[in-house]
């Protein structure tokens, strides 16, 4: 195994998707069609694709976390542009903390906070 390579987030609207992805993660597309928007986050892609059909509740069956340096700041930073809360900012152990929030298309985005973990060359 080579380690986790893409995450993909199905969306109703993948217009809007696009311009509220590249707000909540500073970033813009290197990628952009119609059926898929493609993001470099740090060197890991995050991807848009369109739902094929409107779903209501999105199971949270598998949750990616995306690192960051300031956890309360992301959080709110997430908040703050239409996000809306799932789990707050919680210690998991040690320095570790974690979050999640719901993007506006009923996505679970992961926040993590993890000192302890260092990418391998």
């Amino acid at each position: 195994m080579l380690g986790l390579r893409t995450t993909i987030y199905k969306v109703g609207d993948i217009v809007k998707a696009k311009d509220w992805y590249s707000k909540a993660f500073n970033a813009i597309p290197y990628f952009d069609e119609p059926f898929y928007v493609g993001f470099n986050i740090a060197g890991y892609e995050l991807g848009l694709q369109p739902e094929e059909h409107a779903m209501g509740e999105k199971a949270e069956s598998v949750v990616a976390y995306w690192g960051v340096e300031d956890m309360d700041g992301s959080y709110q930073h997430f908040l703050d542009i239409g996000a809306t809360e799932n789990e707050p900012p919680t210690n998991v152990g040690g320095e570790l903390l974690t979050a999640t929030v719901k993007d506006p298309f009923g996505n679970v985005i992961g926040l993590i906070y993890n000192p302890y973990f260092k990418l391998e060359d």
